[in-house]
């Protein structure tokens, strides 16, 4: 589709408004476009939490360049839609009592520790930190981290709550992924993560730790064999250096036998941005980690790309 549905206003990508549901369906039905059951290249769409706490100016947990991420992944949603078999976008979705919030931690004097304070295993061992909720899981916790070399228990600000205006999806996204549903009669699938208070959960596939009795807790093995069915799987989504990388570090687990497999996931470089530290450089760690496993067969392209 050369140009854009006129429904599409870039001006309102990153602010809050009711979309026209009624204009955008009748819109994509005069697209016509054909329907996705009829392609024969089986192509998916996953777009990671690009939700309004991580993309708008003023979302709790707002990643730098989320905006132009936005923007550049709406035009190639436009651009290949006729191609775009299937649309999944996932929803990071917090309570206030999780482990990586701060109301689940505090130090000697009752104070809790401010965002991005990194929580190690050898401030619990000292009491620097004191969990409030579940101490024997949430001390253990930090040493598996350490252990299973995942990134280190990070605080991050609230974020992204169950019901919350910061939960949705970008309404000018939403818009596009609506009318592409409507218009390749395929609605998209929805994949709630991160309700599990006990742990991280980066990865759509899987948290960080599993938790057993969650129906969240473990491996997503359905959504493990919607990848595997697909001629190609493009990524995009917030934030690089933790969602998106966790995310395909998970696809590398289950394909990195098969470089046949993996050359069939493209992760849209143009479409997401790191989350920023004051300690830690994330951004220039999920870069290398990216081109590491791009030389193992992973495709790294930009939005631009034909595809």
């Amino acid at each position: 589709m050369p140009h854009a549905p006129s429904y599409h206003d870039p001006a309102r990508i990153g602010t809050l408004f009711h979309p026209d549901l009624a204009g955008i369906a009748a819109e994509a039905r005069a697209a016509g476009l054909p329907p996705a059951d009829q392609d024969r290249r089986r192509v998916v769409l996953l777009i990671v939490d690009m939700q309004v706490d991580f993309c708008h100016a003023g979302g709790a947990l707002s990643v730098p360049g989320a905006l132009g991420d936005l923007q550049r992944l709406i035009a190639f949603i436009h651009r290949n839609a006729a191609r775009i078999t299937q649309v999944i976008c996932s929803l990071d979705s917090h309570h206030a009592f999780q482990i990586f919030h701060p109301a689940w931690w505090v130090d000697a004097d009752g104070a809790h520790p401010p965002p991005f304070t990194l929580v190690t295993p050898a401030d619990v061992d000292a009491g620097r930190w004191r969990p409030l909720l579940q101490p024997e899981w949430s001390r253990g916790y930090v040493h598996r981290l350490e252990r299973e070399s995942k990134k280190r228990l990070t605080i991050w600000p609230y974020h992204v709550p169950i019901g919350g205006v910061g939960n949705a999806l970008d309404p000018e996204l939403w818009s596009a992924v609506f009318w592409h549903a409507i218009a390749r009669r395929r609605s998209p699938q929805w994949l709630v993560k991160g309700e599990i208070p006990e742990t991280e959960h980066y990865s759509i596939f899987r948290p960080e730790i599993e938790v057993d009795g969650h129906p969240q807790g473990r491996l997503n093995r359905e959504l493990m064999a919607t990848v595997e069915a697909c001629d190609l799987l493009v990524v995009a989504g917030e934030a690089s250096s933790h969602c998106v990388l966790e995310t395909i570090e998970d696809l590398a687990t289950a394909f990195g036998s098969r470089p046949d497999r993996l050359a069939r996931i493209r992760l849209l470089t143009d479409c997401t941005s790191p989350v920023p530290h004051p300690q830690i450089d994330f951004g220039a760690i999920a870069a290398e980690r990216f081109r590491d496993l791009a030389a193992q067969g992973l495709q790294l392209a930009r939005s631009t790309d034909p595809l």
